[in-house]
């Protein structure tokens, strides 16, 4: 009797033949373009804020090592080397070398990243980087890091090497912790080593020394320490203490500083330093003032530019208000009449005839507008007085 046939097998293993073929004929692809495809750029990637190598370093170690690139058939460059040379390099940690299929050499370096610089008691400084190994001091540039001083006896050969002492390695924990916590990096300036080998904090704020020992149950002693920068120092001070003592694990031990070291280590200002204060103040009020009247000269320029002059104005006022000159009129002559004597009884009412047609009406308008109002009543009294005194001649 026939086994069945697995076919599922057989598919799988065919699968795998086909895939195999391609992969062969892939790369017999590739290393045919490689002979043919020649170098058309250089570019260069160095990530990160420091600049310990530049690119033109880097250039430069290549031309020595392989000498002109660009133009050069890719068979021919030896990228492995490439990366060997530039991880010989103090600075660089690791690069990475490789080609695109349109010629190109693709380079990136990764700087080392120091976290502490050393100042050993021979005077010689160097640097340690956060994986604990040692590098030189650049002079292209300076990195912003911790700096440990004093009693260091760790010195630092011509190559990149680990560290030898028990004392070094704590200061790289040391550093390593405290550059990890956002609050200690901003609060410790300094580490300082003193003749007894104990690590030596100096804080950004508050006028004494935290003794570390060393770093042994780091993350507890410093954890102690914010607890007492909690609770003690807002009620004592932070001049209250010359040195906080946190080497031992489960208690903080403190020297308290005299009051008159107190009032000495006040910070008092001298005459030189007065003045200098005096100075900057009055500095900067007369540069205020400056800047106030500086305003209000353009604003006054804005606003006469936008109004018209006052003088103008008036200019113009005067001549809106000035009266036209009207040519002379003849002076008007008023004749009075002089009335006959009448009774009394003619004082009444008369029956007005009607004019005559012919008869022109005389401008008596005219007469009563050119007459003032005090001339038309003393023209009526005496007229008045003239009839009394006429009807008492009559009577006589």
């Amino acid at each position: 009797m026939f086994k069945r046939i697995n076919w599922t097998a057989i598919f799988t293993g065919f699968a795998w033949l086909i895939s195999l073929a391609g992969v062969v004929v892939l790369l017999s692809f590739i290393n045919v373009k490689k002979q043919t495809v020649k170098c058309t750029d250089v570019r260069i990637l160095i990530p990160g804020a420091d600049n310990f190598i530049e690119r033109e370093e880097i250039d430069a170690i290549l031309r020595e090592d392989q000498g002109v690139l660009l133009g050069r058939n890719i068979e021919n460059i030896n990228i492995h080397k490439i990366e060997k040379t530039l991880q010989s390099n103090p600075y660089i940690a690791f690069a990475k070398v490789y080609v695109d299929m349109d010629g190109v050499l693709n380079i990136e370096v990764k700087q080392r990243q120091p976290i502490v610089r050393i100042i050993n008691e021979n005077g010689q400084d160097f640097y340690i980087d956060n994986d604990g190994l040692k590098m030189p001091i650049s002079t292209n540039f300076t990195a912003n890091v911790l700096v440990a001083t004093g009693h260091i006896t760790e010195v630092f050969g011509s190559r990149v090497d680990t560290l030898h002492t028990q004392l070094a390695r704590d200061l790289y924990k040391t550093a390593l912790f405290i550059k990890k916590d956002t609050l200690w990096d901003s609060q410790i300036e300094q580490i300082v080593v003193d003749q007894k080998n104990d690590i030596e904090l100096i804080p950004r704020v508050g006028n004494q020394r935290i003794i570390l020992g060393n770093a042994d149950s780091l993350e507890k002693k410093m954890t102690n320490l914010l607890l007492f920068y909690k609770k003690a120092m807002p009620q004592v001070g932070w001049d209250a203490y010359r040195t906080i003592n946190i080497k031992y694990t489960n208690q903080v031990v403190c020297e308290k500083r005299d009051s008159t070291e107190i009032a000495k280590s006040r910070k008092t200002f001298s005459r030189p330093d007065s003045l200098r204060i005096q100075d900057q103040v009055s500095d900067s009020l007369v540069t205020d003032a400056i800047e106030d009247a500086t305003v209000e000269q353009t604003v006054a320029v804005a606003t006469k530019r936008a109004e018209p002059n006052k003088t103008e104005i008036r200019k113009i006022e005067a001549k809106r208000e000035e009266p036209k000159k009207e040519t002379p009129k003849k002076p008007e002559v008023v004749r009075t009449e002089v009335k006959k004597p009448v009774a009394i009884a003619s004082l009444k009412p008369r029956e007005q005839k009607p004019a005559d047609k012919k008869q022109t009406a005389k401008p008596v308008t005219e007469k009563k507008t050119t007459q003032s109002a005090a001339a038309q009543k003393l023209a009526r009294d005496k007229e008045i007085r003239a009839l009394e005194k006429q009807y008492k001649t009559q009577q006589n």
